[in-house]
């Protein structure tokens, strides 16, 4: 295999490395901020999102083994994974040794996110932006393809909607949150004035249906003094002196009703 090939090879899974990357922080702040779906997230939108991730980490594994098969520039491995240890443009390759190393540390957090504290995973995770950038730094400065309108446009379009999805994302959740809030007091009070629209008012029971139960008239009721004629003398006549007997009857009390409960008959004989 000729030294072209490799040198072809490099070219073409660093670039298709850098577009994953870019298409991966596009993704992940596009289901991160529900432009692409409303509650819940899809399950296939964050499949796919580790999928870009895990795709541009096979490509950049493509672009290192290319590197050092390639004999034109003499890479060696200690050239690729230490920061300015290259001797052939040293800084433009140190972007890119960094990016490496970000990417790795965002894949395998990725990978173990049930098993690590949630603010760790979302601090490395956050650091995706760095690598969007590093990654975007290291293309045009160690890249032959740094002249062509196409990358420079694709470059230009991935750095606009990660800016604009980034301002979008910290500036939407504040009016969203209050939003929210406002639409669950107000459905809680439209909830309540419903409820007490549809709650029945409670009528007390005609007299007729209370006789018609058995129940006495104010039964439950505190009970009430009555008093009891003496023998011999007339309803409703008293003397002086006289002592008329009372007694304590609740409602309850078995009791013969009095002579108007009787029916119409009148009073007793």
């Amino acid at each position: 295999m000729s030294s072209q090939t490799w040198w072809y090879v490099t070219r073409a899974s660093g670039l298709v490395s850098w577009a994953l990357v870019s298409a991966a922080v596009i993704w992940g702040l596009a289901v991160s901020t529900r432009v692409m779906a409303g509650p819940p997230t899809p399950a296939w939108l964050l499949d796919l999102h580790r999928f870009l991730g895990g795709l541009a980490l096979t490509f950049t594994g493509i672009h290192l083994a290319a590197l050092a098969a390639d004999g034109y520039t003499d890479f060696g491995v200690a050239d690729l994974l230490v920061p300015f240890r290259s001797t052939w443009r040293p800084v433009a390759v140190a972007w890119g040794v960094v990016a490496l190393y970000l990417l790795l540390a965002i894949e395998l957090t990725s990978l173990a996110q049930r098993r690590l504290p949630r603010w760790l995973w979302r601090r490395v995770h956050a650091s995706s932006f760095v690598l969007f950038v590093l990654a975007t730094v290291h293309g045009f400065a160690a890249g032959s393809e740094a002249g062509n309108p196409a990358m420079r446009w694709f470059a230009l379009a991935s750095m606009t909607v990660v800016l604009f999805l980034l301002l979008y994302r910290s500036l939407v959740p504040r009016n969203a949150a209050a939003a929210a809030a406002r639409a669950r007091a107000g459905g809680a009070a439209r909830g309540a004035t419903a409820a007490g629209e549809r709650r029945p008012r409670q009528r007390p029971p005609a007299a007729g249906a209370r006789a018609r139960s058995g129940r006495p008239e104010g039964a439950g009721a505190r009970p009430q003094a009555r008093a009891r004629p003496v023998a011999g003398r007339p309803q409703g006549s008293s003397a002086p002196g006289d002592r008329t007997l009372v007694r304590t009857v609740a409602p309850t009390d078995v009791l013969p009703p009095p002579w108007h409960d009787r029916g119409r008959g009148g009073p007793p004989p």
